[in-house]
């Protein structure tokens, strides 16, 4: 196996106040072993925020079917789980039967030969296959030919609204659930006169992508050279620039989470996630597409990630219990709700069958196909690099701190230099 350099050991993916709630304290304890005596399938996941509760019903009622292999939930921290599994895989010790993660992982993890294919065990599970999930959400899995991922979900970042400013200074601009940079710059113009604000400056790297995808832009050319420096990453960031300059976003300084909840904000881009710390508001809100360049549905993008089952190579793990595992994956794809009811969009295309489903904010993203479409997952194997520069100065190019020409050339030369570094290119 090859070994992982120091640079990637060190990445964490931050989703900021995300389903992932890795600020929480762990809902279970202990790392857990998965000998193949076992009959006990041991499953490591990041969800220790309200989602874990999600989580922890699904597997009870799981449990309750008596399957031969029951599954033993252990919740751990983001952060701690990432940097676990390196140690685990490398000793070989105690490594989970079950584990999921981010989809942007899961090429590395690939590279560095540290997977286990389920093509050996889908055969038994006819059900589980292409045109049962969301396409965006199944194709991350598919390396080479061969299946090293199944997904539980994909989550997207787009925007919530509140309904009242909307129809005060942007009347007419949600009819086609679509609203565009220039609509927002014409709000813009009128709320501020009333001391409004008109888009909040949220977590910056969805916010970026999202634009960067619509001007055409890619974060690779040949799946490994990083491609940021360039004429779409400027339009992308200077669309920002232009709207914090005429004052149509919060200040440098602001929190947009409550500049919403106060009612002084009309747009705020955020997670489909996010739905649940917004549900004490005191008024009307809704949910759409994240800010697009262009009323064209087809031009669409919603920057998007998913959370991916896989399987760790170990040698205590047997083909028996192998199949356990893809037997509970596959009675995930069949009762799925109870994670949407965590405000997430499951993967399994099941759940459009289900009315209640149907009622729920997000669901508008997997209703309809167009919507389907523009959910994009930047599988860029070397996402995390960027996710890393984007986090660290994104901020500071919006608000002027940094030059924007010189932010990108830094980030271009800082993720060269890294993807140099990384073992994975030997």
């Amino acid at each position: 196996m090859k070994k992982l350099s120091l640079v990637f050991m060190s990445i964490i993916l931050i989703f900021t106040l995300s389903a992932c709630g890795s600020n929480s304290s762990d809902s279970s304890s202990g790392s857990g072993s998965s000998s193949s005596s076992s009959k006990e399938i041991v499953f490591w996941n990041p969800f220790t925020g309200p989602d874990g509760k999600n989580m922890q019903k699904m597997v009870d009622e799981y449990n309750k079917t008596n399957p031969e292999y029951k599954v033993k939930n252990i919740s751990l921290k983001e952060g701690d789980m990432y940097k676990k599994i390196q140690t685990v895989v490398n000793s070989g010790k105690n490594v989970p039967d079950l584990m999921i993660v981010h989809a942007e992982r899961i090429k590395q993890y690939v590279d560095n030969d540290m997977l286990t294919s389920y093509d050996d065990y889908l055969s038994d599970f006819p059900e589980i296959k292409e045109e049962n999930y969301m396409p965006e959400a199944w194709k991350i899995g598919d390396i080479d030919g061969s299946r090293y991922s199944l997904p539980l979900d994909i989550h997207s970042f787009v925007m919530y609204y509140n309904k009242d400013l909307v129809n005060k200074y942007a009347p007419g601009a949600l009819d086609d659930n679509i609203v565009t940079i220039d609509e927002i710059k014409a709000a813009g113009e009128k709320a501020q006169k009333d001391k409004i604000t008109t888009l909040g400056v949220t977590w910056v790297k969805p916010n970026f992508l999202s634009l960067y995808a619509q001007n055409g832009g890619k974060l690779t050319e040949n799946g490994t050279d990083p491609t940021i420096n360039n004429d779409q990453a400027k339009a992308a960031f200077q669309t920002w620039i232009d709207l914090y300059k005429s004052r149509v976003t919060n200040k440098d300084g602001e929190d947009p989470a409550q500049l919403f909840l106060q009612k002084k904000l009309i747009f705020y881009p955020e997670g489909i996630w996010m739905n649940n710390n917004l549900k004490d508001a005191k008024f009307e809100y809704g949910l759409t597409n994240a800010p697009q360049l262009t009323d064209d549905k087809s031009q669409m993008v919603n920057w998007s990630s998913s959370h991916q089952f896989v399987m760790f190579k170990s040698k205590d793990r047997s083909d028996e219990k192998a199949k356990g595992v893809v037997e509970f994956i596959d009675w995930i794809r069949d009762n799925s709700l109870e994670w949407a009811k965590a405000e997430q969009n499951p993967a399994s295309l099941k759940i459009l069958e289900n009315s209640e489903y149907q009622q729920m904010a997000q669901s508008f993203l997997l209703k309809d196909p167009e919507e389907q479409a523009s959910l994009k997952i930047f599988d860029y194997k070397y996402n995390g690099y960027v996710s890393e520069e984007l986090d660290a100065k994104g901020l500071d190019i919006i608000f002027g701190k940094i030059p924007l020409d010189k932010a990108l050339a830094d980030i271009q030369k800082t993720l060269e230099d890294k993807i140099a570094k990384d073992s994975s290119n030997e």
